[in-house]
C-alpha cells in the first residue's frame, strides 16, 4: 500500500465517520427543531439513532479492525520496499566491483549478471507495472536498474575479454549515474525524516571526554573491594589483565585522554581498576 493509497483510504474512513456523527447529531436534537418536529422524518432519524447507539460498539470494533488492517498492509509494503533497496545497494555494489576488474571471468560476470536480474526481477513483488492491465504488460517501474543491466552486459568477457580502462570506467560511471536517479525517487516512498542531532561538519569529533561521575567510580571501588575478598583461582590472570589495561591506559590516543581543565575523574592507576 503506497502512501497515496493509505492517504485515500484514510480520507474516505474520515468521511465515513465524520458523516456518522453527523447523523447522530442531527437525530439526537431533531426534536428541537421546528420544522421537523413530528414528522416521518424524526421518526426515522430517531430510528436511525437508536440503530446507531445499538450498533456503536461492534461499529467502532469494525472500524478499528479496518484501520488496522490498512497499517498492517502499509507496514508490510515498507518492510518489502526496504528488503529491495537493500538488493539495490547489493547489487551495484557488485556491478561497480566488476567494473575494476581489468580481465573479469565468465563466473565473476554471470554472478553480477544474476544478483542484478533477481534485483529487477523481486520489483514484482514490491510494484505492479505502470500501465500494466490485463492485455497489456505496462512500463517496468524503475527503469535505470535495466539502464544498469544494459551497461554490464557490454562488458561481457564473452563478447569483450579485455575491455580497456576507459571502457570500464564509462560502463561504471553510467551504472552510478543510474543509481544515483533511482535512489532520488525509489526513497520517497519511505517517509524519511531529518535526523533530530545530524552531525553535519566534515571530520566531526566527538564531544565527551574521558572520565566519569564520582558516584560510577565509588560503585566500581565497592566491587572491587567484594571481589578482592575473595581469592582467585588463578592470581596469574588479574595480573595479566592489570598490566595490559595499564598499557593500553599509556598508550590511548590523545582523543581518549581527559581534556585540559576537565573536573572528570581521572584516568584509572595501574592496578587493573581501570573501568
Amino acid at each position: 500500500m503506497t502512501r497515496s493509497t493509505l492517504k485515500a483510504t484514510m480520507r474516505r474512513v474520515y468521511a465515513l465517520l465524520g458523516l456518522v456523527l453527523a447523523i447522530s447529531l442531527l437525530a439526537k436534537f431533531v426534536d428541537h427543531i421546528a420544522p421537523l418536529r413530528g414528522s416521518g422524518l424524526e421518526a426515522l432519524l430517531k430510528d436511525a439513532y437508536e440503530f446507531l447507539r445499538d450498533m456503536s460498539l461492534l461499529i467502532a470494533t469494525g472500524g478499528v479492525a479496518y484501520i488496522g488492517n490498512v497499517y498492517q498492509r502499509r507496514s508490510s509494503f515498507i518492510e518489502a520496499l526496504k528488503e529491495e533497496w537493500r538488493d539495490i545497494i547489493l547489487a551495484k555494489s557488485a556491478l561497480f566491483s566488476y567494473t575494476q576488474l581489468e580481465r573479469p571471468t565468465s563466473e565473476q560476470y554471470l554472478a553480477a549478471f544474476c544478483k542484478l536480474s533477481e534485483t529487477i526481477d523481486n520489483m514484482r513483488s514490491v510494484y505492479q507495472n505502470v500501465g500494466e492491465t490485463d492485455a497489456v504488460v505496462g512500463l517496468y517501474p524503475y527503469a535505470p536498474l535495466h539502464d544498469m543491466r544494459r551497461a554490464l552486459q557490454t562488458l561481457d568477457p564473452r563478447k569483450n575479454p579485455a575491455p580497456d580502462a576507459a571502457a570500464r570506467a564509462l560502463v561504471r560511471d553510467a551504472i552510478l549515474q543510474s543509481f544515483y536517479a533511482l535512489r532520488e525517487t525509489f526513497l520517497g516512498e519511505l517517509d524519511l525524516e531529518e535526523p533530530d542531532h545530524p552531525l553535519l561538519i566534515s571530520g566531526g569529533r566527538r564531544a565527551k571526554v574521558s572520565g566519569t561521575t564520582a558516584a560510577a567510580r565509588r560503585r566500581q571501588e565497592r566491587q572491587r573491594m567484594r571481589q578482592d575478598r575473595s581469592k582467585p583461582a588463578d592470581p596469574r590472570i588479574g595480573e595479566l589483565l592489570a598490566e595490559l589495561n595499564q598499557k593500553e591506559e599509556q598508550t590511548a590516543k590523545p582523543w581518549r585522554q581527559p581534556a585540559s581543565g576537565n573536573t572528570a575523574s581521572p584516568a584509572a592507576p595501574a592496578n587493573g581498576r581501570a573501568s
